[in-house]
């Protein structure tokens, strides 16, 4: 089911506890858990907030919020229960004694956990009699609320329906669909971009300081160059789903060599383990004899290492 970007905008009324103002229980005041509270708070949703570990309240409590000395405290004073907590193995710590006390509720589990453990966590909310949505923030905690945010939901269209209002205060709210996991799935798959990105530039930089150069000088001419370069994706996109990697136009794996960038840093004195995995991926495709073709063709040796890689 493709995505469907909704964006909503609260409604005006100010009536606690009324179908524009459902009640709102937030399980869980990490640095993302309490800015999420604070914002509905602020926007005149009736809230009450638990954390295992006391004293992260007492801000909220300072502007209206309501701190619960249970879990199960919490959730009975709510239409909308949201979790965002460590991990899975601590949502089912939460919430497993309290499953009857969740029965009808709406819940909304922002904790980042990978895509099988949201479809179990969405199984055993139906088990329970729980309505569940799943959902993948793409936003820092300082982002919650303002431009640019925005969270990706999966699981009950019907809870996403229902709750579009409450969840457009954090920001840009996108449907991904019915398969609970989706949200999760995409989250950690463009994480793994970020991630994969920023150690690339922690290798360079590691790489220069044998100069003596600073990362912060370094950052100064790498930023420009690395942001130009997400230009290129959606070609990159383009050539991965037409599984195209011949066509004219595109770097050939021989021309993308790395050798030269791992023997230059073992020169300098630097693990080459961030870029020999890249090369890695490299050879595969290149032994199997797609020297010639794009780079895009690494997705063959990511996809699948054993029967893909000689497609």
């Amino acid at each position: 089911m493709p995505a469907t970007p909704v964006t909503s905008a609260s409604n005006s009324s100010t009536t606690l506890g009324s179908p524009a103002h459902p009640r709102v229980s937030v399980l869980g005041l990490g640095a993302m858990g309490a800015v999420l509270a604070g914002t509905l708070l602020a926007a005149g949703h009736p809230t009450t907030v638990w954390n295992r570990t006391h004293g992260r309240a007492d801000t909220l409590r300072a502007a209206g919020a309501i701190e619960a000395t249970s879990p199960a405290e919490a959730v009975s004073a709510a239409d909308v229960v949201i979790v965002c907590l460590f991990d899975h193995a601590s949502v089912h710590q939460t919430l497993d004694p309290i499953a009857t006390h969740l029965a009808g509720t709406d819940l909304v589990n922002l904790t980042t956990t990978t895509p099988e453990q949201a479809r179990e966590l969405a199984a055993w909310s139906e088990t329970h009699g729980i309505h569940h949505l799943d959902g993948g923030i793409m936003s820092v905690p300082e982002m919650i609320g303002h431009a640019g945010s925005e969270i990706l939901y999966s699981g009950s269209p019907e809870v996403f329906g229902r709750r579009q209002d409450l969840l457009a205060h954090w920001g840009a709210s996108t449907y991904l669909g019915p398969d609970a996991g989706r949200a999760s799935l995409e989250d950690l798959a463009i994480l793994s971009g970020m991630y994969v990105m920023f150690a690339g530039f922690l290798h360079g930089a590691a790489m220069v300081a044998s100069a003596g150069v600073g990362a912060v000088e370094f950052a100064g001419r790498a930023a420009p160059f690395l942001a130009a370069m997400t230009g290129g994706l959606g070609g990159l996109a383009e050539t991965v789903d037409a599984r195209s990697y011949a066509a004219p136009g595109q770097q050939s794996l021989d021309f993308s060599d790395l050798s030269h960038i791992v023997r230059a840093s073992a020169e300098a004195g630097v693990s080459t383990e961030a870029v020999q995995m890249v090369q890695n991926l490299i050879t595969r495709q290149r032994d199997a004899g797609f020297g010639t073709e794009g780079f895009a063709r690494i997705y063959e040796s990511i996809t699948d290492t054993t029967s893909r890689s000689h497609r």
